[in-house]
């Protein structure tokens, strides 16, 4: 039986909103839109995520408050800015019996973990396209083919879900918006 691990990068950031620590920077416009977007997304996708696991700086509280606010989350202070060792220890720790495990956190971790975990013989254009840019408010899937979350571990999952902001709504890519 396959394990799901869903990651959710924090949505655009306000990098002009007076925040003294990067730890409190919240959403801007294109963020909260973003949020919204991709929570919706999310919710018509359909999958029941038995545990959500979170980093607790704010831009990723607010993600969640904007755009998936009935969420129940476990924060762990461990996802901020974690590396994929961290992100696998937490997910290891938090996953328990869960089939279907969403963590939500910051770059690069989420993107190297994605390419971590990802086995060079389950590449397929999903994970090209991934390999690209995992921008703000990502979305991804990966199918881990291990019985327990204790095995998570490097080559062990297949991409089978990746959505940007941009591909639900075009006013959401890169540009000045």
């Amino acid at each position: 039986m396959a394990k799901l691990l869903g990651i959710l990068r924090h949505a655009k950031s306000d990098w002009s909103d007076g925040a003294s620590r990067d730890f409190d920077r919240g959403l801007n416009e294109r963020g909260r839109n973003g949020a919204v977007v991709m929570g919706d997304h999310i919710r018509e996708d359909g999958q029941v995520w038995d545990k959500v696991i979170a980093s607790p700086a704010q831009r990723v509280k607010a993600t969640f408050d904007v755009g998936l606010p009935e969420m129940d989350l476990t924060f762990d202070d461990r996802l901020y800015l974690a590396s994929p060792d961290t992100i696998f220890e937490v997910v290891q720790e938090h996953g328990g019996d869960a089939d279907a495990v969403l963590i939500s956190g910051h770059n690069p971790g989420l993107y190297e973990t994605v390419l971590e975990l990802v086995s060079p013989s389950n590449e397929n254009d999903l994970f090209k396209e991934l390999v690209i840019k995992f921008p703000t408010g990502s979305f991804a899937i990966v199918e881990c083919n291990i019985e327990s979350w204790a095995d998570l571990k490097k080559f062990t999952g297949k991409l089978v879900h990746f959505k940007r902001p941009r591909d639900l709504d075009p006013a959401l890519g890169p540009g000045d918006h």
